[in-house]
Order: structure tokens, then sequence, then C-alpha cells
């Protein structure tokens, strides 16, 4: 491949389901960027109604000289979507054009995108090749690197789905000139996470560079998305199926999916819902013993000059997210929505927390101690 050697690249290994991760600034219109995938028949471009008019066309030129049959199929826009009817829309497309094994998937949008359409390239015809194409912040530095896919239900977020590995991601970093403030605050929840679970010099960078990230240098983001993309390919190198460390991937997000689902799916950015468990989730750490309370200032901090919320909602007491069983109080909501949770065991919710700056841990919490933390951090 003959790329700009400006373009940075990270690897995640995973034997024979190795791929590489591009990051860089025009990459996603240029056909050089997926001169290593196979020359077919097929080529399938799911994305949404909010980014193809930006790049749907441009995608569809890069493909052309590639694939004799390029299609698109548009989704409605938003994590309310991320569901059976969605997914269908992606199979319909697959099947009404009769679509092979080697048909090639493309997700160009953000991580629900990018969710499906992978769920969706694992399940057809028992698994089909896909490549990420993720133009959000978010999207860049998590949901479309590992390999992990899925929809949600409305008993708990992501519940259905696979690990299933693309065959490359392009972080085309230029991307972010059309993305939206909330969007790019959003993304910045899940570039500060990597901070306090595995790397404190980076957390620092992110403080002495909060205000250029904010104002879209280009340079600063390119080494956010790059410097995340390493930290998540070696965890994810190591435990693809999140048997062990990969969890510490979620922190904040047993709090965070908590949120998304009692507001209803889409009223928080996912990247909201899991800022805010991430102080939910830093306290806990501190009422655990485990960190300092300057420690857990400091982060609140950050998350609060990035723009997100540090203060959690009050959840609706009713609806099927609590499976028909009433809660007595806000906690006992958190609690009820934390228990269908992929981490849980026996019914035992497991919580990532941080066990010394840069290091984290998943362990169980007394509900007592959790109930403080809810009680203490939502308005």
């Amino acid at each position: 491949m003959s790329l700009n050697p400006s373009v940075s690249r990270v690897r995640i290994e995973l034997a024979e389901r190795s791929y590489p991760i591009l990051i860089g600034e025009a990459l996603l219109a240029d056909p050089q960027t997926y001169a290593d995938i196979a020359t077919g028949d097929a080529a399938l471009i799911v994305t949404n109604v909010c980014v193809e008019p930006l790049y749907g066309a441009a995608l569809r030129a890069a493909l052309a000289g590639k694939f004799r049959r390029i299609f698109s199929v548009v989704l409605p826009d938003g994590e309310a979507h991320k569901n059976w009817q969605t997914l269908n829309l992606i199979f319909d497309a697959l099947l009404q054009n009769r679509c092979d094994r080697k048909t090639v998937l493309f997700a160009l949008g953000g991580g629900v995108v990018g969710d499906m359409t992978g769920y969706a390239a694992a399940s057809f015809m028992r698994g089909v090749p896909f490549v990420q194409v993720p133009t959000t912040l978010l999207a860049q530095v998590d949901s479309s690197v590992g390999g992990k896919t899925a929809i949600n239900h409305p008993l708990g977020k992501n519940m259905i789905g696979a690990f299933y590995q693309p065959l490359l991601v392009v972080c085309d970093c230029s991307t972010f000139t059309t993305l939206p403030a909330r969007e790019l605050s959003a993304g910045l929840a899940e570039v500060i996470k990597y901070g306090p679970i595995a790397d404190m010099g980076f957390f620092d960078w992110i403080e002495a560079n909060l205000s250029a990230l904010m104002a879209r240098d280009a340079a600063a983001l390119a080494y956010a998305v790059r410097r995340s993309c390493e930290i998540k390919a070696a965890v994810v190198g190591q435990d693809e199926r999140e048997t062990g460390l990969r969890a510490i991937l979620n922190f904040g997000h047993t709090f965070g999916h908590a949120i998304e689902n009692g507001m209803g799916y889409g009223q928080w950015l996912h990247g909201e819902a899991v800022a805010c468990g991430m102080v939910m989730a830093a306290n806990l750490s501190l009422r655990l013993g485990l960190v300092e309370a300057a420690f857990v200032q400091r982060l609140t901090r950050l998350i609060e000059h990035a723009g997100l919320p540090i203060v959690g909602p009050q959840l609706a007491a009713s609806g099927a997210a609590l499976a028909g069983k009433a809660a007595d109080n806000n906690a006992d909501r958190y609690l009820s929505l934390m228990r269908v949770d992929k981490k849980s065991q026996a019914g035992a919710i497991q919580f990532v927390v941080i066990d010394r700056p840069g290091s984290a841990v998943v362990r169980p919490a007394p509900d007592e101690l959790v109930r403080q933390v809810i009680d203490d951090g939502c308005a």
C-alpha cells in the first residue's frame, strides 16, 4: 500500500484475525486506503441519514475501481434505532442484491452504524468481511476497534451481539470538521477514559491539550486517536473476548449504560453517559479505599471542562428496562438496570474501578456503597 507517510498505523495483533488501523487526513476518499482489500463483485456501504450526504459519494468513488457492484443502505440516525428492526434493513439490502460470502460491508458512520454493520457481517451467511470507516471521534478511539458488535435490547444495552473483527479500520481525522460539538465532547469521554485505566502520562497530555482538542486542532486530535488506539490494541491483543483484562475498557460503562437505558436510548449520547459513569466509578473507587479524593477531583474537573455531564440523572421508575419490577428510589432503579450487564455474575454487579491512577481492576462492591455513590452523584 502506498499511502502518505504521515499516516499512522496501529496494528491489532490477533493471529490470523490481525488487522491495521490507519489514522490520518483524507483517507476515506483515497482508493489507496483500500488497496489491500481483495477486489470483488459487491460491496455494501452501511451509513445513516446524517453521514450519507457528507461522505457517501466519496466512499463510493474510492471503491469504484475495486468492486463491480456497490450498494448503499441508509439507516435512521441514533441509539434509539440500534435494534432488530434497523438491523434487518441491512439484511434486506444484502438479500435483495443477491450478495454472497465475498461481499464486503463498509460501516460508514459512528458507533451505532459500526456496531450494527459488524453484527450483520458476523451473521450474514455465517460471516462476511467488513471494514470500519468511523466518522466520529468516539467511534475512532473506541467502538470501531476490537471487534465488539451488537444491538440493544429494551432490557439492556449491547446485550445481543458477537465478537467479529474487521479487515481494516480507517480513521480519517478530517471527518471531525463536520462533527457537531456535542458529539466531539462525547468522543473525548472515551479518550479521557484511557488515562485512569492505563496511562496517566496520556492523562497529563489530555489535560494540557484539552483546549486544542476542543478547538479541533488536527495534530492534537490525530495524536489522541493514535494513542487511544494503541492502548486499546494492546488490551484487545491480550484478551479479545473480554474474559479478563479487556473489561477494564468498560470504565464508567456500567453506570453509563444504566443511564442510557433508564433515560431511553438516545436521550444522552453514549459518551455523555460514560463520562458521568466515570465520575461515579471514580467515587466508588474512593469509597473502596483505592484512590485519593484528589484523583477523583482531578478526573471530574477534566470531564467537566470537556463539556460533559458530571451529575447523573434521576431515572424513570417504570418501563421495560426494569422488567416489570417496581423500584422504590433512584438508586434502586440504577441497581436494577446495572444487574443486566455483561460483566454481572450470578446477579452480582461487577464494577471497573481504579485501584491506582493508571490501573484498573474489575470487582464487586456492596450495594449499600453503590447506593451512596448514586445518591451523592445524581441531581
